[in-house]
């Protein structure tokens, strides 16, 4: 039984994983919960998928992915907030339009420009394939992510909920507005290597789905999204290596049965609720 336990934490390329597991954890959840309470799940897979032009040009143009992926998810969130200020489309159907653009001219370019990067890596990641060198560029934004929103949080939630009296308070809204939006690129990036582009999505937006149903308290929000990321990340790693699955994947459905359970006991509560009333 301890033999199976610690199998997989024998082995270094299953180390790595767990290390990724635990440094993008932390800003992904503490990002859900603003995301989940500002209405911008949908923003987080508009900039998860728009990052494919950028990492399909820098490395077209031997510059960091990074950099390329940076400049494409602000790009998306920027074309995003100006088509939204000036025209009377939704915003969830602007950032639709959008982000499937920008995933378009990426999957063209990447047909176009026959590269040794592998489309599945960008895509969904490469967990057991983790680097030196992809371990401290997640650990460094994941820092700067958290050290932002641990020392800002009041100031977002205000943001979050009132916009309006967020301004009449004397904050700077359109920093708080691109700030988030800056924060919400980084994040992506830093998940890219691990989770990829499309199961990113899931890490941005189901920690905070899930906290919102079982706390009342954003504080409290925070700290079960935080520790409800760690826990699956966690357990879907280790799941993948007994499984022989894919670990991005595992994690995913992880955290889809641990929302899944969240909302039934939402629900239970909820009905128990009414019963006494």
């Amino acid at each position: 039984m301890i033999d199976a336990l610690l199998a997989p934490f024998q082995f270094p390329f299953m180390q790595n994983a767990f290390l990724i597991a635990l440094i993008i954890a932390p800003p992904t959840a503490m990002l859900s919960c603003f995301l989940v309470l500002k209405g911008w799940a949908l923003m987080g897979d508009a900039v998860s998928h728009a990052i494919l032009p950028g990492v399909v040009l820098a490395y077209l143009l031997n510059l960091p992915l990074i950099l390329g992926a940076f400049v494409a998810g602000m790009s998306c969130a920027l074309l995003t907030g100006y088509l939204d200020e000036n025209s009377r489309v939704k915003r969830d159907t602007i950032m639709g339009v959008v982000f499937s653009g920008m995933f378009a001219v990426g999957m063209i370019l990447f047909v176009a420009f026959p590269t040794d990067a592998h489309l599945d890596h960008i895509l969904f990641g490469n967990m057991l394939g983790v680097g030196k060198g992809d371990l401290v560029t997640s650990g460094m934004i994941a820092v700067v992510v958290c050290a932002v929103l641990g020392l800002k949080w009041r100031d977002f939630l205000l943001h979050a909920f009132d916009p309006i009296q967020a301004q009449t308070s004397g904050l700077r809204t359109g920093w708080l507005h691109y700030g988030l939006l800056s924060i919400l690129s980084l994040t992506v990036v830093a998940t890219l290597t691990a989770v990829g582009l499309i199961l990113a999505v899931a890490l941005l937006v189901t920690p905070g789905a899930i906290a919102f149903l079982l706390t009342r308290s954003f504080g409290r929000m925070l700290v079960v999204a935080i520790l409800t990321c760690l826990g699956s990340m966690l357990s879907g790693v280790w799941l993948s290596f007994h499984l022989d699955s894919a670990p991005a994947p595992t994690i995913v459905l992880v955290l889809t049965a641990i929302f899944l359970l969240a909302f039934i006991i939402r629900l239970r509560q909820t009905h128990k609720n009414r019963a006494l009333s």
